[in-house]
């Protein structure tokens, strides 16, 4: 009787962050591993910021849409395989994954990149017509996370300063 079958079966990855690297490597097959770091991480936060709120707006899931299909190299296809990856595991991909996500960014991006990337997440959180407690108190977390100031962060979100939800 055996209880292990030594058939090899095919690699899966582990999780969603690892299944969301695997997705963009092979969307941009020219892309170099720092590449596919970074990208991997700047839509698994879109997706975080997304979820901050328990609520995915659909004029949110048009603006990662747009995010994403602007990233260099993106094709319609694979905007449309990263932009589904994400849509499913959204929950596990803020919940564990965004220190990661974090870390990546800020090992390999400059801060002025940084910067940009968080104009963008302050965006996808105002793309509903309002920014949330939740969403500030996670844009801020990544704020700090990214190595960047909370002057820099008050700048990004005074664009939108009236789509603020005071409780």
């Amino acid at each position: 009787m055996l209880f292990f079958n030594k058939k090899k079966k095919h690699q899966t990855p582990e999780d969603a962050a690892a299944e969301l690297r695997l997705a963009v490597k092979t969307e941009m097959n020219d892309a170099d591993d720092a590449t596919i770091r970074i990208v991997a991480a700047f839509a698994g936060l879109l997706a975080a910021v997304a979820y901050a709120d328990k609520v995915f707006a659909p004029e949110e899931v048009e603006y990662v849409r747009g995010s994403i299909s602007r990233i260099n190299g993106m094709t319609p296809q694979a905007t449309n395989t990263i932009c589904g990856l994400l849509s499913r595991h959204m929950s596990e991909l803020a919940a564990l994954h965004t220190h990661g996500f974090t870390r990546d960014l800020k090992e390999l991006t400059e801060p002025h990149v940084r910067l940009e990337l968080l104009d963008v997440m302050v965006d996808l959180a105002a793309a509903d017509g309002e920014i949330s407690l939740p969403e500030v108190n996670l844009l801020r977390q990544l704020t700090t996370a990214l190595g960047l100031s909370q002057e820099l962060y008050n700048a990004s979100q005074a664009r939108h300063r009236d789509k603020l939800v005071t409780p």
